[in-house]
C-alpha cells in the first residue's frame, strides 16, 4: 500500500521553490536535506512533495502503518519551524490527528504535511510513534529500549 487515498480529494500543496528541511529522527540524529521541487515527488507515499514522501525517498524511518494514505496517525510529527509555510491541515488530517499521542498545536501527519518552501522547516520525529508491531526499515543494528 503506499500513494494517495483514493477517498480523499486531490490537494494544490506543492513545493514552489529550493528549501532546507531538517528532520529529526527518534535516535535525536539531524538530517539536514536541500529539498528541490524539481524532484519531487521522491517516493510513493504519502502527498508528493510531504514530509513522509521526503523521509522515504531519503532513506530516513518515518512509521507510516497505513502506507501514507491518511488513514491512521503513526507518521505524526512536531513541525517545530516553518509550519505556516506548509499546506493547511484537511478534515480528514484533523480527523486522523484527534487519535494521535501527545498531540499539539505543531502536529502534523507527515503523510499530509507538504512545505510550500518558502521557508526553511524543521520537523521532530517522536520516537513513542514507532509501531512495534513491525520491524524498520534499514534500519540495521537499531536498538530500542527493549534491547539495552
Amino acid at each position: 500500500m503506499g500513494g494517495q487515498n483514493p477517498y480523499i480529494k486531490d490537494t494544490d500543496a506543492k513545493t514552489v521553490q529550493k528549501y532546507t528541511l531538517t528532520i529529526i529522527d527518534e535516535q535525536g540524529k539531524e538530517h539536514v536535506l536541500e529539498i528541490d521541487p524539481a524532484k519531487i515527488p521522491f517516493e510513493d507515499h504519502g502527498l508528493p512533495g510531504s514530509i513522509l514522501d521526503i523521509c522515504m525517498g531519503h532513506h530516513i524511518e518515518l512509521d507510516h502503518a497505513c502506507g501514507g494514505v491518511c488513514a491512521c496517525s503513526t507518521c505524526h510529527v512536531h513541525v517545530l519551524e516553518g509550519l505556516d509555510s506548509c499546506n493547511e491541515t484537511t478534515e480528514d488530517e484533523d480527523d486522523e490527528l484527534e487519535e494521535a499521542y501527545d498531540l499539539k498545536p505543531n502536529s502534523r501527519l507527515g503523510c499530509q504535511c507538504v512545505p510550500s518552501g518558502t521557508k526553511n522547516v524543521k520537523v521532530r520525529i517522536p520516537n513513542w510513534n514507532r509501531n512495534l508491531a513491525r520491524e524498520p526499515h534499514g534500519a540495521e543494528g537499531m536498538t530500542t529500549k527493549r534491547d539495552e
